[in-house]
């Protein structure tokens, strides 16, 4: 089955307002996609788009290669889980699962085989018989995946259906829900702002603001090489340090930040710098090197300012002594060579990062396109 999905130039207004920007999309047959952004990005009137719930304003939507901009929503090969999970509450989960099944006029022996079927898949078999009332958050969420992929779609569609699960069970269903997803080979496309779900489970993952797709790529090139100031500071945490470029060579950039040291970064090589330009450094938490204030191979100076338990690892608020506040996270192993007890809050401390690990782009802000439309093909 042909799931793949292609959004050509798909624009959506309502009145005065653009909630969409025309964009372009392929989305690949048996890909497990996610759209990734805060509220009020976009990213679910895109998922009622391609669902057929809303009738692009322009542009248009093709699934399989066939356009799907005005046909209706119950004669698209798709199926939708809402955050409610939308399920009969007093049925049983065979009703429940076999509901879209019946509708279609589907003989009551096929539908229970079928059902049977997909209880294995999504590893509850025997429950059946059960209530839906009774069953336990993760099994709803099973039962309402289950029923999706009973009238067999090539695109099933999830939008933010694990957000009102505890933290535990939202990670065992992540794990869930890309291995049945590996099992049936359907296009997945998936809505979330939540980044750990959007980075575990997908393919590639567009990230959004303001109705528009930033960049598009594979979770870990979002992490490592982020496009825009949006994606940098959204995916992941960063410490940004605006300043000029001083030199250039051979991709590394040398950036006056009004530091004693100057910075050093990798330049992402689809924006070109130049000496003189604004441009912006980026460094995560993680790639701080911390120790005491006796550590001369470390570059800066800093007090801690604040600290944060956070299991595996401290997080630490530093005042830098030019200025400026940086986050580190400072790995609990530190501990056992008693370094951490040399950062308490007020310690002094000296810190540095790797400028191979670190990134630089243009400007001091970025992340707000100015284009009318953006073709993400090109940033994928």
């Amino acid at each position: 089955m042909d799931g793949r999905v292609t959004l050509n130039q798909v624009a959506m207004r309502f009145g005065d307002f653009t909630a969409i920007q025309p964009t372009s999309l392929e989305i690949e047959s048996g890909e497990f996609f996610s759209f990734l952004g805060p509220s009020g990005c976009g990213k679910t009137t895109l998922l009622n788009m391609i669902s057929g719930f809303l009738t692009p304003s322009e542009g248009s939507v093709a699934i399989g290669g066939v356009d799907m901009t005005r046909v209706p929503v119950n004669r698209r090969p798709t199926a939708m889980i809402f955050q409610n999970l939308a399920l009969f509450p007093l049925m049983s989960v065979y009703r429940n699962i076999e509901f879209g099944l019946e509708v279609r006029g589907i003989d009551r022996k096929q539908r229970r085989d079928k059902a049977d079927e997909l209880l294995d898949l999504v590893a509850l078999s025997g429950s059946g018989d059960k209530p839906v009332a009774e069953l336990s958050g993760g099994q709803k969420q099973r039962i309402a995946i289950a029923r999706a992929l009973a009238v067999e779609p090539r695109v099933l569609l999830l939008d933010e259906p694990l957000s009102a699960l505890d933290l535990k069970l939202r990670q065992h269903m992540r794990t869930e829900l890309k291995a049945i997803q590996r099992k049936t080979g359907i296009t997945f496309i998936y809505i979330t702002h939540d980044q750990g779900e959007a980075l575990t489970m997908s393919d590639r993952v567009a990230v959004m603001c303001d109705g528009r797709i930033q960049q598009v790529a594979d979770p870990m090139t979002l992490y490592r090489q982020p496009r825009t100031d949006f994606v940098a500071g959204f995916v992941g945490e960063n410490n940004r340090f605006p300043g000029r470029v001083a030199a250039v060579d051979g991709g590394m950039v040398t950036l006056d930040a009004g530091l004693p040291a100057p910075l050093r970064g990798h330049a992402d090589a689809a924006s070109p710098l130049a000496p003189g330009d604004e441009a912006t450094l980026y460094v995560r938490p993680e790639q701080w090197r911390v120790g005491s204030a006796g550590d001369s191979s470390l570059r800066f100076g800093g007090v801690v300012q604040a600290e944060h338990f956070e299991g595996a690892w401290l997080t630490l608020e530093i005042a830098l002594d030019q200025g400026g506040t940086v986050r580190a996270h400072v790995p609990q192993a530190l501990e056992s060579a008693g370094i951490e007890s040399q950062l308490a809050v007020g310690s002094p401390c000296r810190l540095d990062y790797s400028p191979r690990g670190a990134l630089v782009l243009p400007g001091v802000e970025r992340g707000r396109a100015n284009e009318e439309s953006v073709d993400v093909a090109a940033t994928a």
